[in-house]
Formats: C-alpha cells, structure tokens, sequence
C-alpha cells in the first residue's frame, strides 16, 4: 500500500445483525491468564484491553470466558455468571470500547480438556488416553448448555459487552462434539456429521435468542483439526453451511487443537497465514461475513486476505503481543513486519508461557521480555497458574 491509497484494512464492516466494526483488524482470542483466580477480572486485565483498544483495532475477543467454574481451560479464566462481580466485568468491557472499539467475550467450555486441577474434565464420551482422561456428558446434561451458553451470553450483554463469539475450536468442548476423535456416541448428538454439528447449532439458537437480534454473535470454527481421523476440512465446509442458515453475525475461522502431544497452530514453522486458503473456499458456502485467525505476520498478507476477498477480518494474536499499537501503524502503512522473538529449541507449551506473560508485561506498561528469559517466564506461567489454582479450588468449587 502506499502512502496515498487507503489500506483494504481500513474500511468499516458491517455486520449482519447491524453492528459496524471500524475497521477490519481484530485480536483473536487468546487465554490471557489475567483473571484473579476466582473468575473476575484483573486491573491489568482492564489495563490490556484498554492498551488494545487504544491501539486502533476494531474488535478484541477475550479468550474462554466460562458460563461455570466446573470446565475451566485454565484458572486465569474468567467466569461470567450469577455470582460474578458485575462492576468489574462493566469496568472491563468499558475499557475495551475505548476509541471506538468492540471488545466480545468469547464463551468458552473446556469440557474434555478441563484443567483437572479444578476441574472433573467431561466431554462427549469418556476417554482414558496418554495425558487426557474424561468423563462423558450424560443426555441431560448435554441438553443443559445451550441454555447455560445463552444466560452468559445474556450477561454479557448486561455488562456493556459489545458481542460475544462462541468458541467451537481447538479441541474445547463444543469442537469435541463435532470431532469424531472426541465424540463417539451413539445418540441424537454422535455419529453421523449432522448429528454431531447438533449441539453448536442449538447453542447458537440459544444464545440469539437470549441476546435478541442485533446483539453480535460470532462464532470460532476449526476448518481442521489437524489430526489424522480428526474434524476435516469438508466437514468444516458443512458445517459452515449450516451456521450459514443460522443468526451469526461473523465466522473465526482457525484450526488445530490443544489436543495432547498434538502441535498447535501457533507454534508451526512455517511463512504466510495459516487458513486463508480455506477461508476462500468456505466463502463459497456462506453469505456470513468471515474472519481468518492463525499465522498473520506482515501488513501484506493481512492486506491481501482482505483485498483478495478470501477474509472480511483478519484477526491478530502474538503480533499484537509484540505490538500491541501495530493496527494504527498497519493502517497508516507503517510498520510493514512486527519483531517475533526466536527461540532455541523451546520445551513443549514454553512459547505460549512466554507470551501470556508478555501479556502481563504489555498490561502493565513494563519492558518487553527478550528470548533469553524464556525459562524465567515458564517459571512464573507456571508458579502463577499454582497459585490461581488454589484460589479457584477455594473460592470457586
């Protein structure tokens, strides 16, 4: 782009049910690790999407945001509910709105892969495999969670939330049920793909419903798992042409699961975005506008999902963790490739460890962490989560 013409980045989206978004660069969600350990958000949480919002995107998503304590994916969770303290979820989503800005929580249900620390991990059928065991949900209890996906969605909306998205990705709960990995049931919701795709679309009935209709609801949806035998990439097409039919205003599309030993999309090797080739063929299959998540490290591949028309949305993680002001710079054509760090052989999950505490460190203004304290960040990832944990067992379960 240069210097006189406008960036495809630039122009308002607007969505379906009627919300405009400002522009078109979103931060995906991520599992910051900022609540207080009893659901509730943190000053430096409020402090980050405030830092976020200032930096000139149009939509952050705060990652897992749980209906209950009981399927936590972390104890840096927040939980959304009856007992919450709404003060703080407003002051929260007061923050994210700054300069114009949508912040939407994103639901989360960990189900399967629960923290067993604090949690009795469930998902659509028991499992007994190397580093995941769970339980399975019984009939009634499936039937429960569209309703409790709607009063969280309901109560986001309460607190000053400007959208929610339903997380159906990354091997989280409502993912399981669609991945024949995970779901081997021989009921209404096991089995063939309509049956499994059952659940998420009665959960986005359920959460419209709740929320009205021009109350933004998104939706993350895997376009593959990434294992062998795991949700491919037509029955992700097939399920986009389901939600299609259905009241959702913007479709996140990623990919891949924090399924154990399983590598996450995040820490591929690899140049360009991960999923906008898919994105162009499910923009076949759906009128919805769509947001592409996973792999966007230059102003020019972002630029060219949009022009290209494969993305409505591109939706930035580590790059806005290494800078957090790059939208207003890529908008002004600027800043062209933020600075990734590189790591020497870096133990399984130690990546993710360094950027949720560079998080910490953007939330409170401090000075970037280098490469070299990896095993310090590891370190204090871990001894931070024990500490929640213990906090979440005592106040929460």
């Amino acid at each position: 782009m240069s210097g006189t013409q406008i960036s495809p980045l630039a122009p308002a989206l607007r969505l379906p049910c009627g919300a405009t978004l400002k522009n078109r660069i979103a931060k995906s969600a991520m599992s910051d690790s900022l609540g207080d350990g009893a659901g509730n958000p943190t000053n430096d949480q409020i402090k980050l999407y405030e830092r976020w919002a200032k930096g000139g995107l149009a939509l952050s998503i705060i990652g897992e945001v749980q209906g209950t304590p009981h399927f936590a994916e972390k104890p840096g969770n927040l939980v959304l509910n009856s007992h919450s303290d709404r003060k703080v979820f407003e002051s929260l989503a007061t923050a994210g709105a700054t300069d114009a800005a949508q912040l939407w929580p994103q639901l989360g249900h960990a189900g399967a892969m629960a923290d067993a620390a604090i949690s009795t991990p469930k998902g659509p059928s028991a499992l007994a495999l190397p580093g995941l065991t769970c339980g399975a949900f019984s009939l009634e209890e499936i039937e429960a969670l569209p309703a409790e996906f709607a009063r969280t969605a309901s109560l986001a909306k309460k607190c000053g939330f400007a959208g929610v998205e339903l997380h159906a990705a990354h091997g989280f709960l409502l993912n399981q049920f669609l991945s024949p990995l995970f779901n081997k049931r021989e009921d209404a919701y096991g089995g063939s793909l309509r049956n499994r795709m059952r659940l998420v679309l009665e959960v986005i009935s359920a959460v419209r419903g709740a929320v009205g209709p021009e109350f933004p609801v998104g939706i993350k949806l895997n376009a593959t798992d990434q294992l062998e035998g795991g949700f491919s990439e037509d029955e992700s097409l097939d399920v986009i042409a389901a939600v299609d039919k259905t009241a959702i205003d913007l479709i996140d599309i990623s990919g891949g699961t924090y399924f154990p030993g399983a590598t996450s999309s995040s820490d591929r090797v690899g140049s360009g975005p991960y999923f906008v080739e898919f994105a162009g063929r499910a923009r076949a299959r759906t009128n919805i506008p769509l947001m592409v998540t996973g792999g966007f490290k230059t102003l020019a591949e972002a630029e060219h999902a949009i022009a290209d028309g494969k993305a409505d949305v591109v939706g930035l993680g580590r790059a806005l963790v290494v800078d957090p002001e790059l939208p207003s710079f890529w908008l002004s054509g600027q800043r062209g490739t933020p600075g990734f760090p590189r790591f020497n052989t870096p133990p399984e999950g130690g990546v993710t460890a360094w950027y949720t505490m560079q998080i910490t460190q953007n939330a409170r203004g401090e000075t970037a962490l280098s490469p070299d304290d990896l095993e310090e960040a590891i370190a204090a990832y871990e001894s931070r989560d024990d500490a929640r944990r213990q906090i979440w067992n005592s106040k929460l379960i």
